[in-house]
């Protein structure tokens, strides 16, 4: 006996917990559309967002085998029309029927009998997609409550999808006409030439278990990519666990991912499992891998080969089920060659490794998808209207290195959406003035040492000052330092390192470890 299709509350049930996840979005709109077609008994279903400034229609996800995606005009056909009218259509039969678009069928060579369509319509009120069923199976049409069903359905839909950074990029696509809607995974922004490369290979690791090593510099988004590689995996219901070894002292970093038991040190009172054994099932997060104790590595090692380890202070092997996705800012072959790291370990751990840009490469149009994304959650986050991001505010962001990556990016938005008045002004953007100085400019192979002179001499008053990283990356926090008054712990999490590391830096750069 044919199993009756799922009640309408029950469409999202599944899918829910995925919206604020950095899951792939194509996959998750399949899976929505594939659902809906089976509560209202369709053979096809077929979601449609709407392109504002074409003022089109186009199939997003859908059964089509025929064609990859699909455009009509907004008041062509019955999609297009529902995205014009804002109410839904059922049609029974098709024939005779004005707003029926036969031009599709002939394209894709299936014949429609019978089809209902209803609009999305986000918190405002205003439709910003179409959900379409078509052909009832086992022949009968649709009707007027296969319609109110669909309804009902849209709602659930257009909350769930509102949450995603998809719906952001069709209000960012209101602003940035020449940069067309595009995204991959949920939360994850940009359309940039070595991102989409990434996507692709985050698209054929993530339902593998391969270890997965990811470099790029602090705060450009390693840790979005780590749970991107879990979510869309097999383990995506299993835990994902994250240990930050650059915020953790190297005497506890062994204990925190091992565990420990009773007695092993003083005050072990009682056995303590560590995160390998909490993420049975899932993934560790190894964040700041080049931070990794030596007396460590060869544990890691260790359960890399053979899934298992043993607890401090302890000679029973554990056997852990886990995959293990790693990160670092630090250049891994020149720690092994400087003997810093194990070689064997490099190996075992970059089975698969990805580099992530860093924001200045990856050009003004990110720059600009990033900002405008970071100014629509802020002001959510506070409870504030979205502001307006102005012409002179956007050159600014545009022109500004990021030497803070992402992150910074974020900070930056966050403070102007809170200090702004209906419109982000160029002096709302927490920004140094060294940023004109560090506008973009064709590398230099030797450093300015003295202010006023160039690589080659003196320097023209209105010429770029050209710094080395170091020295970039030395005044940015110190200026982050200031700007939280000099608490470290602020500090180092505004900059997305660890404690210790700020410390280190410090130290390097002749300031006392004090407060």
């Amino acid at each position: 006996m044919p199993s009756s299709p799922p009640d309408v509350s029950q469409v999202l049930l599944p899918l829910g917990g995925l919206v604020g996840r950095e899951v792939d979005l194509d996959a998750f709109l399949q899976t929505l559309v594939d659902r809906i077609a089976i509560t209202l008994q369709a053979d096809r279903g077929t979601l449609w967002l709407l392109d504002p400034v074409r003022r089109e229609l186009f199939s997003r996800a859908a059964h089509l085998p025929e064609v990859a995606q699909i455009r009509v005009k907004l008041g062509q056909g019955v999609a297009g029309y529902v995205a014009e009218a804002g109410e839904p259509v059922h049609v029974p039969d098709p024939r005779g029927e004005r707003r029926f678009f036969a031009d599709i069928d002939r394209m894709t060579g299936y014949r429609t009998i019978s089809l209902a369509a209803v609009p999305l319509r986000d918190a405002a009120g205003a439709v910003y997609g179409v959900l379409q069923v078509l052909n009832r199976l086992g022949g009968g049409p649709f009707t007027e409550e296969d319609t109110r069903k669909l309804t009902d359905i849209a709602a659930q839909v257009s909350t769930a999808l509102q949450s995603t950074s998809l719906y952001q990029e069709l209000q960012r696509a209101k602003d940035q006409p020449q940069a067309p809607v595009g995204y991959f995974f949920n939360r994850i922004i940009g359309e940039a030439p070595p991102l989409k490369a990434l996507y692709r290979l985050v698209q054929k690791a993530a339902p593998t278990d391969a270890t997965v090593l990811l470099r790029g510099e602090s705060g450009c988004g390693k840790e979005l990519f780590a749970r991107a590689i879990h979510v869309n995996g097999p383990r995506r219901d299993k835990p994902f666990v994250k240990v930050d070894c650059a915020a953790l002292p190297a005497a506890l970093i062994e204990n925190e991912l091992f565990g420990h038991e009773k007695g092993a040190f003083t005050g072990a009172d009682h056995r303590v499992p560590g995160k390998f054994e909490a993420a049975d099932g899932g993934t560790v997060f190894i964040d700041e891998l080049g931070e990794l104790p030596q007396a460590v590595q060869g544990k890691l090692l260790r359960v890399l080969q053979d899934r298992e380890f043993e607890r401090v202070g302890g000679t029973q092997a554990v056997k852990v089920d886990v995959r293990i996705v790693a990160a670092t800012h630090r250049d891994l072959p020149r720690m092994v060659a400087e003997g810093r790291f194990r070689e064997d370990l490099y190996y075992r751990i970059k089975v698969v490794e990805l580099l992530l840009p860093p924001l200045r490469e990856r050009g003004a149009e990110d720059i600009e998808r990033l900002a405008r994304h970071f100014v629509a959650t802020a002001a959510k986050r506070h409870r504030l209207p979205v502001p307006r991001l102005s012409t002179a505010a956007l050159a600014r962001l545009k022109r500004y290195r990021w030497p803070g990556n992402v992150r910074e990016l974020e900070n930056c938005i966050e403070s102007a959406v809170v200090l702004s008045e209906g419109e982000i002004q160029e002096e709302h953007l927490p920004l140094p003035s060294l940023d004109r100085a560090l506008a973009p400019a064709g590398p230099t192979t030797e450093p300015t040492t003295e202010p006023g002179t160039g690589p080659t001499g003196p320097r023209a008053p209105d010429a770029p000052l050209l710094l080395p990283l170091a020295e970039v990356e030395r005044r940015h926090i110190l200026r982050v330092l200031e700007a939280v008054k000099g608490n470290r712990t602020a500090a180092a999490r505004t900059l997305e390192i660890g404690r210790n590391t700020l410390a280190r830096k410090l130290k390097e750069y002749g300031l006392a470890d004090e407060g």
